[in-house]
């Protein structure tokens, strides 16, 4: 059974590989002309620049949750520590290199646009596979390389802390990066095209718009490297959680009054999680060396076969591991149950995924509705897109309860006992199932802000009309493939969070009562419940803010530059300041929710564990609803906007046109800020309480 996290390093070894292989194609390939170059050049060194800026704030934050759990009476003291920091660096890296590469592949795959879609889409794929394999190599590389340090090499007693704590630390740096990547991305976009399409009426990404610098720059902070350290997160999460569950409930924690007591050896369980992670790794790496552009085929179809084919691989490699790893054993009674957990989980969330996509996509229903009602203003846009994102969360709801009701029974049924302790084993797998092909997943999605980033190149340095088409046919995939991604990170964290929320309730023991009869229990429902509206809240009074300023700065640019709105030769807007004025408001506005969301758990667990208990159970529910319902309402907004650009109720310039682009405006920070961060707040509060949960005791 040793064998599985040595295993583990080598698939990691190998995705990093490719990350590496995939980066040097992007980097030898063409940027193009000289404007090109520039004009990418000022993209990269705004994305870094805010990286650094960012990185050194939360470096102060992380370095006060490593004296925390250093100094509380917690578990795995002072290992949890250590591996606490080592999922905040490595999650950090990941998005330092993901952000390097993706700046690099928006100029080239814009050069590349010129001979078509071709060869524009699997140069924009190979840059997203970066910080993919990035983002899955270095976090399984982490966990794994945990479990061998403190528990088979060093024999760490609280072993099931200290890897809870590497989770923490991967989620500290998600959250921060998701809400500041965030903030940062919509108040340049929201601010840009406020002034620039709706006021001045000239077109997206304008050379003349001192905004679309920033825009660009905003469209890797946030969907590159903020996605990537959510993904990074979500990945963690969900090989963490089963190794905690089963560490406490078979391998040997079980609760006797207030103490602690290890018995048994179920390494077997425990190692599980680990190679799903790194079959699914291979998987994915096949998956991905197999997506190629081809003439004649749709694009959707060029780019999803690489995922296809993982998932398909995924799902063989996982009957054959499962076998082999309990097949000689007495613990598992009939392993293939097992098998069918992750492989649930890993139709489950395409299916997620595909909920997205058709609630997201103008080929469907909904996004063509909300066009329509574009012909009788903003106020009907805005109505029906609220109306389909609300409408999405049941069938993902639906797909979410069968998915964890299966394999609840399943996880019972492996060990020839359907009960509640085994089941929520079963339950736990599935967030792996869902992830586990993480690699393609980020990969794809981190396609969509680079082809993003090349329509904005080619529109600023004037390339010709008929690689604008392409782009914005790159464009238009990238949208859906997001909110694909979306789906599946969302619906991951909601099955994660059960587990996790289970892990709490076992490890406080007797200290803990969730009956709905206890009032401090009922307390914490409410305030739970409360907390994700509280949250989405600030993040979009953050980016409203923050658009303001864009705003009045876009304005002044316009009045006090001569020549800028007219674009008269030689005649240029000063970039810089408003890329300043994203970043100074993203810091700033990201330093409340993400405290809050740190803070909340640790001062009512301070003050009733009970209450505790309750508050996470109803901000997981509130918080995924929400999500689902954020994410889908504002990727079909943006596609409706789309959807008419491309001709559809009179095209661009009409007023059906600027009612969807007021839509898509207010969509912005619902699918790009709050509602992306949902899933990572009701998971970091989660194992927040998790870890902190002996303190409390």
């Amino acid at each position: 059974m040793t064998a599985v996290p040595y295993f583990a390093l080598i698939a990691s070894a190998l995705a990093l590989l490719l990350a590496y292989y995939f980066a040097q194609t992007v980097l030898k390939a063409d940027e193009g002309t000289d404007l090109m170059k520039e004009i990418g050049q000022a993209i990269r060194e705004g994305a870094m620049a805010f990286l650094r800026r960012e990185y050194q704030w939360v470096s102060a934050f992380v370095v006060v949750m490593f004296v925390l759990l250093l100094v509380l009476p917690i578990d795995g003291r002072p290992s949890a520590s250590f591996a606490y920091l080592m999922g905040a660096v490595l999650s950090s890296i990941a998005g330092f290199i993901g952000m390097r590469i993706a700046t690099a592949a928006n100029t080239r795959t814009a050069n590349a646009a010129r001979d078509g879609a071709a060869k524009a889409l699997p140069l924009a794929f190979k840059g997203g596979a970066v910080m993919g394999f990035s983002v899955a190599g270095l976090a399984l590389l982490g966990i794994s390389f945990n479990y061998l340090l403190w528990v088979t090499w060093l024999g760490v007693d609280s072993a099931f802390q200290v890897v809870a704590a590497f989770g923490l630390g991967a989620s500290s740096i998600a959250l921060f990066a998701r809400i500041g990547g965030g903030i940062y991305t919509k108040a340049a976009d929201v601010g840009g095209d406020l002034v620039g399409k709706v006021e001045a009426g000239i077109p997206e990404d304008d050379p003349r718009n001192p905004a679309t610098i920033a825009d660009a720059v905003g469209d890797n902070v946030g969907d590159v490297a903020g996605m990537g350290a959510d993904l990074f997160e979500s990945y963690a999460g969900s090989v963490v959680a089963p190794i905690v569950l089963v560490s406490l409930l078979l391998s040997g924690v079980f609760i006797q009054g207030d103490e602690l007591q290890v018995f048994g050896d179920y390494e077997s369980l425990l190692m599980y999680p680990i190679l799903i992670g790194a079959l699914g790794m291979i998987a994915s790496i096949v998956g991905a060396l197999l997506t190629r552009g081809k003439e004649g085929q749709s694009l959707a179809t060029q780019l999803h076969t690489g995922q296809y084919i993982a998932m398909g691989l995924t799902i063989i490699f996982t009957i054959v591991g499962t076998q082999w790893l309990f097949g000689g054993t007495d613990i598992v009674t009939t392993p293939i149950y097992l098998s069918l957990t992750i492989i649930i989980g890993l139709l489950g969330g395409w299916a997620i995924g595909f909920v997205s996509e058709y609630f997201t996509s103008e080929h469907y229903k909904p996004v063509k509705g909300i066009a329509a009602q574009s012909e009788t203003g903003a106020a009907t846009v805005t109505i029906e897109g609220i109306a389909q994102g609300k409408l999405s969360t049941l069938p993902s709801v639906a797909l979410v309860v069968t998915m964890i009701g299966l394999s609840y029974w399943l996880g019972g049924a492996a060990f020839g006992n359907a009960g509640d302790v085994i089941g929520l084993y079963g339950v736990s797998l599935a967030a792996i199932g869902m992830l586990a092909v993480t690699g393609v997943i980020v990969a794809v999605d981190a396609y969509g802000p680079i082809a993003d980033n090349a329509g904005g190149i080619a529109e600023m340095a004037e390339l010709p009309p008929e690689v604008r088409e392409v782009t914005d046919s790159l464009d238009a995939l990238g949208n859906t493939t997001a909110a694909v991604a979306k789906g599946f990170a969302v619906g991951s964290a909601a099955v994660t969070a059960l587990a996790l929320f289970k892990s709490f309730s076992l490890t406080a023991g007797s200290q803990v009562n969730l009956d709905i009869n206890d009032t401090a229990v009922t307390i914490g429902l409410f305030l739970g419940a409360m907390t994700p509206f509280i949250f989405a809240a600030l993040t979009m009074s953050s980016v409203g803010r923050a658009a303001q300023a864009m705003i009045v700065e876009v304005r002044r640019q316009f009045a006090e530059i001569p020549g800028l709105r007219e674009g008269q030769p030689g005649v240029k807007p000063d970039s810089r300041r408003c890329v300043d004025i994203s970043t100074q408001a993203a810091l700033r506005e990201m330093l409340l929710p993400g405290a809050l969301a740190i803070l909340l758990p640790l001062v009512i667990g301070f003050i009733d564990v009970n209450a505790l208990g309750g508050f996470l159970a109803g901000a997981v529910v509130t918080g995924f609803l929400i999500a689902i319902y954020m994410a889908n309402s504002g990727g079909a907004w943006d596609n409706a906007k789309k959807y008419i650009e491309a001709g559809a109720h009179g095209g661009k310039g009409t007023d059906a046109h600027s009612a969807a682009v007021v839509g898509d405006t207010i969509g912005d920070p619902f699918k790009d800020t709050s509602g992306p961060a949902m899933n990572i707040l009701i998971k970091v509060m989660t194992i927040v309480s998790l870890v902190f949960v002996p303190a409390f005791i």
